[in-house]
């Protein structure tokens, strides 16, 4: 018999992403993706920018007020989306 070289598709691209070293910035996606399920319509409405970088993820929001009462929920949302995307992505929100 002859040895199978077959690879599921699966095994595959995770390869590829770990040879190239994309992890990081793939979850760093999903949790940029993630904000509105998270968050739910209404935050999601008043949400103009999202960004990461070095940990730390960057909302821009229209509404002063819901900026002010989103600044003490700022770990919980952390946490919310690290456990979405099932890995420690974001370390710091920070709402602009």
């Amino acid at each position: 018999m002859f040895a199978s070289n077959e690879h599921s598709l699966k095994e595959v691209l995770e390869e590829l992403i770990r040879a190239y070293r994309l992890t990081g910035k793939l979850n760093e996606l999903k949790v940029i993706s993630s904000w509105n399920k998270i968050t739910g319509p209404v935050i999601s409405k008043h949400t103009r920018k999202i960004k990461m970088r070095d940990g730390k993820l960057y909302v821009t929001l229209d509404s002063a007020a819901l900026r002010s009462e989103l600044h003490y929920s700022r770990q919980k949302l952390a946490d919310l989306l690290n456990e979405e995307v099932g890995a420690m992505v974001v370390r710091e929100v920070i709402l602009v």
